[in-house]
C-alpha cells in the first residue's frame, strides 16, 4: 500500500469509528443477506463478534503504516478462522460487505479513491490470512476487488 492509500484509510476509519455499533451490525447484516450461507459459521448473538470485528478494524488500521507489526497476527487470525469452518472463497464477500458498510457510513465521502485505498488495505489483510491459513498459493485465489465478487488473481 501506498503511503496515501495508508493515510485514506486511516481518516476514513476515523470518520465511521464514532458509528462503530451501528457499522458493525450493517456490515453482519449485509454479509448475511448477501450470503447466508455464512450466518451457521457465527454466534447466535452477535454482540461479541461485532465488538470484535472494529477491535481487529482498528488493530489493522493503525498498524498499516507498519505492517511488519499487524500482518504477523492477521496471519495467526487467517489460521484460527480456519477452525470456525471458513474456506478462502468467504474472503471475498467479506471485502464486499465491509466496502458496502463504509460506503453506507462515508456517504459522500467513500470517494473513487477510498474505495480502492481499503481495496488495497483488505487485498493485503486478506491475503496475508489466507496465505497462512492455506500455505499452498497453486490454489489460492485473492479477490482483486472484493466487491467485485470476481477478478481473482
Amino acid at each position: 500500500m501506498t503511503a496515501d492509500e495508508v493515510a485514506l484509510v486511516q481518516s476514513s476509519f476515523a470518520q465511521v469509528a464514532p458509528i462503530a455499533d451501528t457499522a458493525s451490525a450493517l456490515f453482519y447484516g449485509r454479509l448475511f443477506e448477501t450470503n447466508p450461507e455464512l450466518r451457521p459459521l457465527f454466534a447466535e448473538d452477535m454482540t461479541e463478534q461485532r465488538r470484535k470485528l472494529i477491535q481487529m478494524l482498528a488493530m489493522v488500521v493503525g498498524g498499516l503504516s507498519r505492517p511488519e507489526t499487524v500482518l504477523p497476527a492477521a496471519g495467526a487470525l487467517g489460521v484460527r478462522h480456519v477452525a470456525y469452518g471458513v474456506t478462502p472463497e468467504h474472503y471475498a464477500p467479506v471485502g464486499a460487505a465491509l466496502l458496502w458498510t463504509l460506503e453506507q457510513g462515508l456517504g459522500e465521502h467513500f470517494t473513487p479513491e477510498v474505495r480502492s485505498a481499503w481495496t488495497s488495505a483488505y487485498g493485503l489483510l486478506s491475503g496475508t490470512m489466507i496465505q497462512e491459513a492455506y500455505p499452498h498459493p497453486a490454489t489460492i485465489a485473492v479477490p482483486a476487488d472484493p466487491a467485485a465478487g470476481e477478478g481473482l488473481h
